[in-house]
């Protein structure tokens, strides 16, 4: 659970207490500060360098400490986590909700889990193992254990008097009820609003609705929030292999998942990821971002030595040094442009080995098009500003042999990646790169080299 971008409203009370803090005025600012929602606490202490964030933490009422953990970034939460002690953390953790507290477990030091599930009553600790059983971004790991589901047997009146029961209230976002089996597997649901409108003495069996199919709780992450978009799903049950209901999935949790996706798209493009806190120390972040510089560095190398063996080429024609980066762009940007198509398919699930050979005949004929048509443009400034047709037919054919292997390159790069387990999305733009500036250095240069030389 991550914090997003606060709206005008929690950013102009954010900005109105860091004016505060500013002023010196500790008491004025706790005040302030713990009137605010966790999640915008989360946000105000990832917005701040670290000396205030050690001041604004420590301002922080212990009551909340546990939920604005669970809005923190990665890096920050394991940097609070690291400096409080075993009481602290325990305190923090009591009173989460099953499905929050199994997200902190995974970052809680090992000393601490167990003191932590060692604390619970039998019921929430098997709950938690549940959870904590299945991967964070697969539907287990998403789940909230706590559910209510009654049996298809029972009455209405008999569930109404039932729901009575929960004086602190239904768990959150509850639109309906799971309707199981005497072995707790999975029948279908009871909407609440078909619980107000049919009569009590109807059974839950005559009323209950079977258009919600139940979500493996192996099923991945990104596969959830698919159904949950295509399906307009407010909550789902979660069940084992045997059908048993594990839990639930709510929206707020898909929501999560779909914004750690976009950033996880964003990031990637610069080699980042979206857990980096924005104001870590300095030496890890250098170190993050050092793989990445070298492993571009490598790859700019390899583009200079392709260029460097048409040293001769380059040294009689000046105008092929001049309009060397115009090849080179326009690969770059056309095999984005399906790179990033291709990785989106991958995310949304849409694109497979399947369907893998329509979407690169597709690609490349739009790529035959724009290439014709840039070609001749190009060739024509080329011929205007060199006055040489040779040049101009040239550099034609080099940006359409490039455009055409940028494509290719682009559409096939996603799923090749995926298969080696190596992300697409951290790592396709590098390798995109390097080929269109190769290809379009040879195309380039080696036509220029057949002609001129």
């Amino acid at each position: 659970m991550t914090t997003d971008i606060a709206p005008a409203a929690e950013t102009a009370r954010i900005d109105a207490l860091q004016a505060v803090l500013d002023t010196g005025s500790i008491i004025k600012a706790t005040r302030m500060l713990n009137a605010l929602h966790p999640a915008e606490v989360a946000h105000l202490l990832q917005s701040l360098p670290p000396r205030q964030r050690e001041l604004v933490w420590g301002m922080v009422a212990d009551s909340i400490e546990g939920e604005v953990l669970l809005y923190l970034n990665d890096d920050l939460r394991d940097e609070l986590l690291r400096g409080m002690s075993s009481s602290r953390i325990l305190a923090a953790v009591e009173g989460l909700d099953t499905d929050d507290l199994a997200d902190l477990m995974r970052d809680l030091p090992a000393t601490i889990t167990g003191e932590v599930l060692s604390s619970l009553d039998v019921q929430r600790r098997e709950r938690l193992e549940t959870a904590l059983g299945y991967p964070q971004d697969s539907a287990g790991g998403l789940m909230n254990t706590d559910v209510v589901t009654v049996r298809p047997e029972v009455t209405l009146d008999v569930v109404m008097r039932y729901l009575r029961r929960f004086k602190d209230g239904l768990p959150n976002i509850t639109d309906k009820l799971i309707v199981v089996n005497r072995q707790g597997r999975y029948l279908g649901v009871l909407y609440l609003t078909d619980l107000l409108t049919n009569d009590l003495d109807d059974s839950v069996a005559e009323v209950m609705s079977l258009d919600v199919q139940p979500i493996a709780a192996t099923l991945r992450a990104s596969d959830v929030a698919n159904r949950f978009e295509q399906l307009d799903l407010v909550s789902a049950p979660v069940v084992d292999e045997d059908g048993r209901v594990l839990g639930r999935i709510t929206v707020d949790d898909v929501m999560d998942v779909i914004r750690e996706e976009a950033e996880h798209q964003l990031m990637g493009q610069a080699g980042l990821s979206e857990t980096d806190d924005m104001f870590a120390p300095v030496l890890l972040s250098a170190r993050r971002r050092a793989l990445w510089l070298g492993v571009n560095l490598l790859t700019a190398f390899l583009a200079s030595w392709v260029i460097g063996q048409f040293e001769a080429t380059i040294q009689q024609v000046v105008a092929l040094a001049v309009l060397m980066p115009v090849v080179a762009s326009m690969g770059g940007i056309a095999g984005t442009q399906t790179l990033t198509l291709a990785i989106r398919g991958i995310a949304l699930g849409q694109l497979s080995a399947k369907n893998m050979r329509w979407l690169l005949a597709k690609e490349m004929a739009v790529s035959l098009i724009n290439s014709a048509i840039w070609a001749v443009v190009v060739a024509l400034v080329a011929y205007a500003w060199f006055g040489s047709i040779d040049i101009a037919l040239i550099i034609g054919v080099a940006i359409t042999v490039n455009l055409l292997a940028a494509t290719f390159s682009g559409a096939l790069l996603p799923l090749l990646l995926r298969r080696l387990g190596i992300d697409p999305a951290l790592a396709g733009g590098v390798i995109l790169t390097t080929v269109t500036d190769v290809v379009g250095f040879v195309a380039f240069l080696g036509l220029a080299t057949l002609l001129l030389m």
